[in-house]
């Protein structure tokens, strides 16, 4: 996909593919681990896939985006949601569709950076759980 064509999809396309390439690059690096067993790997999962943990993991690396990245972040955070769920903090989900957006997007254009940002993410959470 070239840089012309994502201009056409909004923060919540983006936000769709980003979800979907994080979620697997942490299963991904979870097994890698060696980490087998189904139940421990769910545990550990939502501690880097959920809104909460992704508003945590923006908050970390925040001051090591570039300015092309934090506008896609904006794209992603400021789309208009519709948001019903009860036990859902609103600023993390959005801050969690921005992150997901970003994410998305450099898979998109295939950019090396997603790697960067992937690894800096991983690191963010685990420093948490230290």
């Amino acid at each position: 996909m070239i840089q012309d064509d994502l201009k056409m999809l909004n923060g919540a396309n983006l936000a769709y593919i980003g979800d979907a390439y994080f979620e697997l690059a942490i299963r991904e690096y979870l097994l890698k681990k060696g980490i087998t067993n189904q139940n421990k790997l769910h545990k550990l999962a939502v501690n880097y896939v959920s809104a909460k943990s992704h508003s945590k993991i923006f908050d970390k690396i925040e001051s090591k985006l570039t300015e092309e990245e934090l506008q896609i972040y904006k794209r992603g955070r400021n789309h208009n949601y519709h948001v019903s769920r009860k036990n859902l903090n609103l600023d993390d989900y959005l801050k969690s569709s921005g992150f997901e957006a970003l994410i998305g997007y450099l898979y998109l254009l295939k950019k090396e950076r997603l790697k960067e940002i992937v690894d800096l993410s991983i690191k963010a959470v685990e420093e948490e759980n230290e």
